[in-house]
């Protein structure tokens, strides 16, 4: 067994296509393809299921990607360390980030960056759950997520913001004058929604429910541009994050406060304590602790 038989499951896992796997590895699919079955030889294992096409991979496949995974990080883990102890920064930061986070994440990524230029990032959408599943199978290094319930025995984490709504609007479809808006204003309005058990739409359900009412979306998806799309379409209006910048992206689009509007739990940047420690993870977790501290007597 060697590193690049895993890199090759990896990435067939990633793609789902053969081609696509072995075009991603700089390998030929008939090369891949060998490399695959003699991992299985050598495990006396069939991890992936075949046809004419990739299908997927078997029960014992999926507990091996796990470790393949695994191990991946750590040899990523190794060489960023072994980067470290040389006193550079060098590797790939894994940052996954909530939907309609109230937070721009580029900021602390170009703070990473100015901090450790030799530094490349991956950012994945995802939703709480998952960043914290993914942190703790060690796929990612760092989350930028909501704190409600959070494990701090399995978790260090920072406070970053307190997530407050506004009512994003096109102005050529809707004609909003007030300065701010009120929940009751909201319910008579087209609404376009993330979909539910999304932590930003629980919040907007919370505040809902608590006073009363029960709006009728006229859209739900779980994907941010299909909002800025519809909105745009004047198909809906969106509850969105103040803080959120998307009013840069196109001239009718406006923000309006809604009072008494914000996320059930504060978000915050998250890091795995358990081991193996990763040194890129520390680092720039331990350089958002300065930047955030610089940062507040500016927030008074």
């Amino acid at each position: 067994m060697d590193i690049k038989q895993l890199k090759f499951l990896v990435a067939l896992d990633e793609t789902r296509h053969f081609g696509q796997a072995a075009a991603r590895c700089h390998v030929t699919q008939p090369t891949l393809s060998m490399r695959l079955r003699n991992l299985e030889d050598e495990l006396g294992l069939e991890l992936v299921l075949r046809g004419q096409r990739f299908e997927g991979f078997t029960e014992a496949g999926q507990r091996v990607l796990a470790w393949a995974r695994s191990l991946l990080a750590a040899e990523d883990g190794l060489y960023a360390e072994a980067a470290a102890c040389r006193g550079q920064l060098v590797g790939t930061l894994r940052l996954g980030v909530v939907p309609l986070a109230g937070f721009d994440p580029m900021r602390l990524i170009s703070h990473f960056a100015s901090e450790h230029p030799n530094l490349r990032f991956q950012l994945f959408a995802l939703s709480s759950e998952q960043i914290l599943e993914r942190l703790g199978r060690n796929q990612l290094d760092l989350g930028l997520s909501y704190l409600e319930r959070l494990d701090r025995e399995h978790f260090a984490s920072l406070e970053l913001a307190e997530t407050r709504m506004g009512l994003l609007h096109d102005r050529r479809h809707f004609n909003l004058s007030q300065e701010r808006l009120n929940w009751e204003d909201l319910i008579d309005l087209p609404l376009g929604l993330l979909s539910s058990g999304m932590h930003f739409r629980q919040s907007i359900d919370h505040s809902f429910r608590s006073r009363g009412l029960a709006p009728q979306p006229r859209l739900e998806t779980d994907a941010v541009h299909q909002l800025l799309q519809a909105v745009g379409a004047g198909l809906c209006c969106a509850v969105m994050p103040l803080d959120s910048g998307f009013t840069g992206l196109n001239e009718h689009l406006a923000l309006t406060p809604i009072e008494d509007a914000h996320t059930l739990a504060p978000l915050g940047l998250i890091l795995r304590r358990s081991s193996p420690p990763s040194a890129l993870a520390e680092a720039c977790f331990s350089a958002a602790l300065q930047w955030r501290q610089e940062q507040l007597p500016n927030n008074r």
